[in-house]
């Protein structure tokens, strides 16, 4: 029923990624972004250089970030197409040099095959594919590879625009399409711990569509796959407070929260060391944690 609370039944709750185990029944992973692009919609080219894109990964594991999220293509339609080489060339030395440096785990954000092969060989754990692993080949590279896919939903994909997004019912079509391509997934040889969901807040959806999924997010994490949410500063968080992009931070965390008590396990955010407190906090009141510093004075 819509408005239940009660955990979800995730299928393969503690899970080996990469080089870290995580526990999704009573535990929430904390995934950096880190955009290579010079044209992300709220970096808008600040780690666009290999340095400062290092950098950024570097300091978001020290802030606590479970896991970091490198990507060289937007998925805004509103962009000058890349080709391959050129993507690649964009996310493989970051992965590389950040591999040398942490044990935290690292994704891939690209819908194609080869740049996924690139980045697997430079040392990423997981394929972050906001086209619902559409592009031939790539489920059959991730079965392959053996490394865990992130599925998420979108109608047009990466750098495809769709004009005036429309729903009969989203949280239902889009619970539908994830049922879909995770059978897909199945069905190409991705074994079911490798398998994670995220129901595509803003990607191809308005304010109203990204609203609805959240307030039902508990209907797209009942699929069973741990979910990950990436509510980080997007649009539909501006429009509803009237906030420009530099001052979304409040009502993200506030959607964060809210999404990990309907279910979601992975949060990919921009503000790793607000996240990373309110996330423990939120750990602690659902009796996931205790205090790091206890206290037992009674007087």
């Amino acid at each position: 029923m819509s408005g239940e609370t009660l955990p979800p039944e995730i299928i393969s709750p503690v899970r080996r990624i990469g080089r870290r185990e995580f526990d999704f029944a009573r535990q929430v992973a904390i995934m950096a972004i880190v955009n290579r692009t010079p044209n992300s919609f709220h970096d808008q080219g600040r780690t666009f250089e290999l340095d400062s894109a290092v950098t950024a990964a570097r300091r978001a594991v020290d802030d606590g970030a479970d896991w970091v999220d490198i990507g060289g293509f937007a998925f805004s339609a509103a962009q000058a197409g890349i080709g391959a080489d050129e993507e690649i060339d964009r996310v493989a030395p970051v992965i590389a040099e950040v591999r040398e440096v942490t044990d935290a785990v690292i994704s891939v954000d690209t819908h194609r095959p080869e740049v996924a092969r690139a980045a697997v060989e430079a040392g990423a754990d997981v394929i972050n594919d906001t086209n619902g692993l559409r592009e031939p080949g790539m489920a059959e590279f991730a079965a392959e590879s053996g490394v865990s896919v992130i599925v998420t939903h979108s109608l047009g994909g990466p750098g495809r625009r769709v004009f005036r997004p429309s729903y009969a019912d989203v949280v239902s079509e889009v619970t539908d399409y994830l049922r879909e391509r995770v059978a897909y997934a199945l069905k190409c040889g991705i074994a079911e711990d490798k398998i994670i969901i995220d129901p595509g807040h803003d990607l191809n959806k308005n304010t109203f569509h990204s609203l609805e999924i959240t307030r039902r997010l508990e209907e797209v994490t009942a699929i069973g796959h741990p979910t990950l949410v990436a509510l980080s500063n997007k649009d539909f968080i501006g429009e509803t407070l009237d906030r420009p992009q530099g001052e979304r931070k409040e009502g993200t965390i506030a959607a964060n929260v809210f999404c990990i008590v309907k279910g979601a396990r992975i949060l990919r955010v921009h503000d790793v060391a607000a996240t990373v407190a309110s996330v423990r906090m939120t750990e602690a009141m659902l009796g996931w944690r205790g205090p790091l510093t206890p206290s037992h004075n009674l007087a």
